[in-house]
């Protein structure tokens, strides 16, 4: 392998992770979001992608209000939904989600608030805290 190719593919690995990660966020799986509800739990919902620069904002902003306060923790589960596998199924479509990017607070039968592309903390934070 040529010294520079080996050096991309380093940078490379190193940059996936920051990307990639959906710290302290359960993966979609069918079914994973009515079985919270129905426990009785809050659930916040982060639709999004990978490879979604507003998405990995939005992330930093969440994990960053989540480890300020463990009262987040406490009150709500984290799911994060693939845009990539889920845009077209039942858990995107039942809710009118618009895009990847959106974050939904749901309680019960209902969606306590949204934010559709929404970066700014304090946008978030207040979205967050509905769920408190």
């Amino acid at each position: 392998m040529k010294r520079r190719h080996f050096m991309a593919a380093v940078a490379a690995a190193t940059l996936i992770p920051s990307f990639a990660s959906a710290e302290g966020f359960i993966d979609y799986t069918p079914g994973l979001i009515k079985s919270e509800l129905a426990a009785g739990k809050t659930v916040f919902v982060d639709y999004g992608a990978v490879w979604c620069s507003t998405c990995a904002r939005q992330e930093r902003v969440i994990n960053e209000l989540r480890a300020k306060s463990g009262k987040y923790d406490a009150a709500m589960t984290f799911i994060k939904v693939d845009w990539d596998t889920y845009s077209g199924h039942n858990v995107t479509t039942s809710r009118n989600i618009p895009r990847r990017s959106t974050l939904l607070v749901l309680k019960g039968d209902e969606e306590l608030g949204r934010i559709v592309a929404g970066t700014s903390k304090s946008s978030i934070r207040s979205l967050m805290d509905l769920g408190l």
